[in-house]
């Protein structure tokens, strides 16, 4: 039976990046629409009724919603090598607890780091702890799951990519190789892989998005 595979995504996100990085790692061939965030189609939100976001992946006729349970769900359907989440079960649930922690730590503190808050310098040292917890749990690995790109490699893609040129296009910058070397050391290896590289968003283009979308914030103030 012929595989039909879709993802409805936008370019300037990395949550549906991490669904493009996984399938290209897997082999997967897949049909991609584009999403206009600000007028969205009727697909999306018929394949994502509840959310309304991207990414929004239909394998078979089957949507599916949220980027962490895609990646589940192709790393489980396409069970070739390389796999996303390690065999063994204790080494699966470490990768979904930091692949949470990202999620649901590290990102939402950084997005109010660099798209501004009120409590600005209480929120920067909270993000610096967040993720000197990352540095510690890389330890002297490659990647978070060893020597291949897993789990939380593609979960963090946020912090590997979109960091870097959020801190280029601010001024504010947290993420350097002095005080967290192995983050920083990971970041170029992940961004740099094979694989991944293709499914990133063109450097110059996003970084002028972001330089117009902080342009944006500021003249809103």
């Amino acid at each position: 039976m012929a595989e039909e595979a879709k993802v409805f995504g936008a370019w300037l996100s990395p949550f549906s990046g991490r669904v493009e990085i996984a399938l290209k790692l897997k082999g997967v061939d897949y049909e991609y629409f584009e999403e206009d965030l600000s007028n969205k189609s009727s697909l999306l939100l018929k394949y994502n009724p509840v959310h309304k976001k991207v990414p929004a992946f239909v394998h078979n006729g089957k949507a599916i919603a949220e980027s962490q349970v895609i990646l589940e769900y192709i790393d489980e359907t396409w069970n070739n090598s390389p796999l996303i989440l390690p065999k063994d079960p204790y080494d699966r649930a470490q990768a979904r607890f930091w692949a949470r922690f990202i999620d649901e730590k590290l990102m939402p503190t950084l997005w109010k780091v660099f798209w501004g808050c009120e409590d600005h310098e209480k929120v920067k040292e909270e993000a610096k702890e967040h993720l000197e917890t990352l540095e510690n749990e890389l330890k002297d690995k490659k990647f978070f799951g060893g020597e291949t790109v897993g789990l939380v490699d593609i979960v963090g893609n946020f912090i590997a990519y979109w960091v870097p040129r959020i801190q280029e296009a601010s001024g504010l910058v947290l993420l350097t190789e002095e005080k967290y070397p192995k983050l920083y050391q990971w970041s170029h290896e992940f961004e740099n892989h094979g694989d991944v590289k293709v499914k990133l968003p063109p450097s110059d283009k996003l970084l002028a998005y972001i330089k117009s979308r902080l342009e944006g914030v500021s003249t809103s103030k």
